[in-house]
Formats: structure tokens, C-alpha cells, sequence
């Protein structure tokens, strides 16, 4: 088929890479323009750019798809359908209308529950058991499009990261499934019922709330790892916890119970397995208390 491919983050790449690996035409690849990186500020193409650049693939970084001069650009590609994973940029009716079979989105959910922006989060955090990822038809609606296929994978104690890196291939190969068969199938609508919203992740929700229950606290662990990563603050410094395990023991919401770290939440405690102080890398707690005393009663807040 003639594509185009439209994508940005890590999420995206497999799907790319399995568009080219299956011999479509692809024309174009639209991704977000380069953005400041690390401490010099020094402009980074997207995964998805870096990608399609070593693939030998033209690719586009406009700031916007709602202007004129860029719809008649888009439209003069000729495509056969447009492949959408994680682009980032609103699609104008234009758009979606150019592709003779339209705009075809990989979606990190099981529509129509998280629909929006951090699908992935929020599935940990509300402790779904189970999450995957839709192929759907895109319409003018948020993630309201009919669905092509699904598949389903239970999250497990996975981490966002872990998760993502999981439906990134689960996507790819359904995406491709759905290419090679497209013309006799059949979109079905979204159910009516099941419908939430995956508000974009607000870092300020990565400081951890001991009040909550352990198995909520260590949600937030899991869902905000690696970014923004979830955190507590101590003597002025924050430190990270990228892993935990949940314990009966019970104290004050915040107290810190033993020498191994243990902080008591609402209901229950966490045990930190992984942690990290600002500029150091990953590190076990015996190892961070070595030289960042935490002492027994503690209350971190």
C-alpha cells in the first residue's frame, strides 16, 4: 500500500519499523519537530525522525497540520491510508479525509476505556488487570473512531515503561495484520458504556502521598516509571522510587519503620527495592543510606 506514516516517541518506532519490513510504500513521515535535549539544549530529532532517516524515508516536522499550504501538501501525497501511532498533533478533517481508506490509529488502550493522552498510566493506576492496544479509524472525535482489532495483554506488576515497550510490538503486529486485510474489514462502533478519559500525566502527581493506601502508592511507583518518576523529599533533596513491594506492617502514614526503609502509608507500608538521589544513578536503599542517613522514624512527606 502507498502510506504515510505519522508518529513521534519510542511507542511508535516498531509500527514504523514493521510498515517497512512488510514492503509497504511509504512516501512521507510526519513526526514533532526536533526539541531541546539534555543539558546544552542541543536540538533532538524524534525516535520516530531518527528511524525513518536511517530507513532512507522523507520525513515532515510541521508545527501545525491546520493551515492551507500543509493540507495541500498532505493531500498531494496520493496515499492509500495514513498509519497514526502516537503522533502528537491534531488531525484536521482534511487530513483525515485525503488517504483514499483513511487515518488508521494504534491506540495504547482498550477502547473505549482511556481514551486521551496517558492511556498506559492511568490503566496502572487504576489498577486494571488487564490493558492492550485498538486499532481504530480515525475520526474528528477524541479516540472515538470505529475499531479494526484488539488485542489484550494483563499488566502484571508491569511498569509504564515495561508496558509501553510491551504494546509498542503488540501494536506493530496488529497494525500489520490490519494492513494486509483492510479492504475486507468491517469497523465496529465503540460501546457506549466504558468510556474514560486519560488526562495527560501532570508531574506534580509523581510526588508520592503516603496517606494512600500501599497498593495505591505502589501503582504510582510503576505508573510514573521511568517519566516523570515517582518521588519523595527529604532534607531538601528528592529522592526517586522506581521499584517497591507492598507489606502489612502498619505505622504513622509517612513513618519510615526500619533500616531498610520501609514506610508506612495509609494501609499498609512499601518496601523501596530501587531508588535514586538527584544526579546518581538507580541504586538499592542500603546503598543509599550509606551515605543519605534515612533513620528509623523519619516522617517523610
Amino acid at each position: 500500500m502507498r502510506l504515510a506514516f505519522m508518529g513521534t516517541p519510542d511507542f511508535a518506532v516498531p509500527t514504523l519499523d514493521a510498515l517497512v519490513a512488510a514492503g509497504h510504500e511509504i512516501v512521507a513521515v510526519y513526526s514533532q519537530p526536533p526539541r531541546p535535549a539534555d543539558r546544552g539544549k542541543r536540538l533532538r530529532p524524534s525516535p520516530v525522525q531518527q528511524a525513518a532517516e536511517a530507513a532512507g524515508i522523507a520525513v515532515r516536522t510541521p508545527l501545525t497540520l491546520r493551515d492551507a499550504e500543509a493540507q495541500a501538501a498532505f493531500a498531494s501525497l496520493d496515499l492509500d491510508a495514513t498509519v497514526v501511532a502516537a503522533y502528537g498533533l491534531i488531525l484536521p478533517q482534511a487530513i483525515l479525509d485525503a488517504p483514499r481508506l483513511g487515518c488508521l490509529n494504534v491506540h495504547a488502550s482498550l477502547l473505549p476505556r482511556w481514551r486521551g493522552a496517558a492511556p498506559i498510566q492511568r490503566a496502572i493506576l487504576a489498577g486494571d488487570p488487564t490493558t492492550g492496544v485498538t486499532i481504530m479509524q480515525m475520526e474528528r472525535g477524541l479516540d472515538t473512531g470505529p475499531m479494526l482489532a484488539v488485542a489484550e495483554t494483563p499488566i502484571d506488576g508491569k511498569t509504564a515503561g515495561e508496558l509501553t515497550e510491551e504494546l509498542a510490538v503488540i501494536g506493530a503486529n496488529l497494525m500489520s495484520d490490519v494492513l494486509e486485510t483492510l479492504a475486507g474489514l468491517e469497523a465496529e462502533p465503540q460501546p457506549e458504556e466504558g468510556i474514560t478519559y486519560a488526562a495527560k500525566i501532570d508531574k506534580a502527581e509523581a510526588r508520592l502521598d503516603f496517606a494512600l493506601a500501599a497498593i495505591e502508592v505502589e501503582r504510582r511507583i510503576r505508573a510514573f516509571n521511568p517519566i516523570p518518576g515517582a518521588y519523595f523529599e527529604h532534607q531538601g533533596e528528592r529522592i526517586k522510587i522506581h521499584s517497591a513491594m507492598i507489606s502489612n506492617r502498619t505505622g504513622n502514614a509517612g513513618s519510615v519503620l526500619d533500616e531498610a526503609l520501609t514506610i508506612a502509608c495509609g494501609e499498609g507500608a512499601i518496601i523501596p527495592t530501587l531508588v535514586q538521589r538527584a544526579g546518581r544513578g538507580p541504586m538499592v536503599p542500603a546503598e543509599l543510606l550509606r551515605g543519605f542517613p534515612i533513620p528509623t522514624g523519619t516522617c517523610l512527606r
